[in-house]
């Protein structure tokens, strides 16, 4: 798993993001296991805690299930799948925007540089 660590927010966050993404491009599928705690936390280098922590808010938000002392698996709600892609659409979409206007981007220059880039 391709994880590196920025210092801008904390470490479990970008975790669950990580998870978000792969979740919602397919490369976990649903009800697809996920690494032990402990093996996430080697493999991806972060404390164990850090691990334990971002599992938690997973669980907590239905994006992973947990039965006991089992591995955790990827949710098979497709629903909320649904809406977790739509979430990231929208945390992007809100950080894009707030950054072209900060520099007084007009709305018709981003459609050219969207229209623009997109496909390249």
């Amino acid at each position: 798993m391709k994880f590196i660590v920025n210092d801008r927010e904390p470490v479990y966050i970008q975790i669950i993001r990580n998870i978000k993404q792969k979740v919602v491009t397919g490369e976990l599928k649903a009800g697809e296991m996920l690494p032990s705690r402990r093996e996430m936390a080697v493999k991806i280098n972060v404390n164990p805690n850090t691990v334990q922590k971002a599992y938690k808010e997973m669980e907590e938000m239905g994006l992973i299930n947990t039965v006991k002392n089992n591995q955790s698996t990827i949710t098979e709600d497709e629903d909320f799948i649904k809406k977790i892609r739509q979430d990231l659409i929208n945390e992007a979409t809100e950080i894009f925007i707030e950054q072209m206007k900060a520099i007084n981007v007009p709305k018709d220059e981003i459609e050219n540089i969207i229209n623009e880039k997109y496909d390249m």
